[in-house]
């Protein structure tokens, strides 16, 4: 449940240049249980992950308790669609994690098991 979803999506234009060529990304989903963290980015069909974001994902996925997904699918009206997913790995491309809307609350729920063991 998105606590506002009027809320807009931060625009980081006015930083750009700032840093050179370094931008802010936004991360569509954090949890962390236990300093455990599982970050999600969610993208629908044709959309792309910035040169930024995936450079941002891969260090991300090299952190001691930290996982990385990257979802194909988007939220609308209060409902949840899911095609694929991958975990992003720290030193080869990704993976393919699952399939649909279950196999992703399966393998959240299978993290934050493992996460609350630890």
């Amino acid at each position: 449940m998105m606590h506002d979803k009027y809320a807009p999506h931060i625009d980081f234009e006015e930083l750009s240049g700032l840093l050179g060529k370094v931008v802010p990304s936004n991360l569509d989903m954090v949890l962390e249980r236990k300093g455990h963290f599982l970050f999600g980015e969610w993208k629908r069909d044709g959309e792309k992950i910035s040169k930024g974001q995936e450079i941002l994902l891969k260090a991300l996925s090299r952190l001691p308790s930290h996982t990385v997904l990257i979802i194909n699918g988007y939220t609308e009206d209060g409902n949840m669609s899911v095609n694929r997913f991958w975990r992003v790995l720290p030193d080869s491309e990704c993976v393919l994690a699952g399939a649909g809307l279950t196999a992703l609350k399966d393998y959240i729920t299978e993290w934050y098991m493992v996460a609350d063991f630890d």
